[in-house]
């Protein structure tokens, strides 16, 4: 259930906004995640399940490669509010640092140039963290991308919008 206290939510280092609503739904529950590379199942990442443990199988990676990227497709264009993102919490976590979340319709460039949201800095281990976007972006698909060489590891993706 989604609390309703007013948090500080994070937006870029050292930028914090708003509250959660609690009218607004996980919509990539019912949407079909796809990655970079086969790794593992992408479909982990959008479970309900935010346990981070990458060695039990609960989160999902990409193989070491360039520009790594991981996308849920909501099946309709919704306006995002904000997305929250789940860190491995047993192995690895500089795997976020610098992932990029997009949000737009367009699968060109596997959806790498859809306008940014946010880009996460770095995630605790085995943590949540929140991100919205300076705007209210419309679009549906949510793609985060590593703009280097990387593994891209995520152990949940949520996309909180209407």
């Amino acid at each position: 259930m989604m609390p309703s206290v007013i948090l500080s939510l994070m937006l870029l280092p050292g930028l914090c906004v708003t509250a959660f609503r609690a009218d607004l739904r996980n919509l990539a529950l019912r949407g079909t995640a796809t990655q970079s590379s086969l790794h593992s199942l992408a479909q982990k990442a959008v479970d309900g399940n935010r346990n981070f443990n990458l060695k039990n199988g609960f989160c999902t990676y990409t193989a070491l490669e360039s520009a790594p990227w991981w996308r849920v497709d909501l099946h309709h264009t919704y306006t995002i509010h904000y997305v929250a993102l789940t860190n491995q919490g047993d192995c690895c976590s500089y795997c976020l640092n610098g992932a990029e979340i997009r949000i737009g319709d367009s699968l060109q460039n596997d959806g790498k140039d859809n306008p940014l949201c946010a880009t996460v800095s770095s995630i605790p281990p085995g943590q949540t963290e929140y991100f919205v976007c300076t705007k209210f972006l419309k679009g549906r698909y949510m793609t985060a991308v590593l703009p280097r060489v990387g593994i891209l590891s995520l152990c949940e993706m949520e996309v909180f919008g209407q």
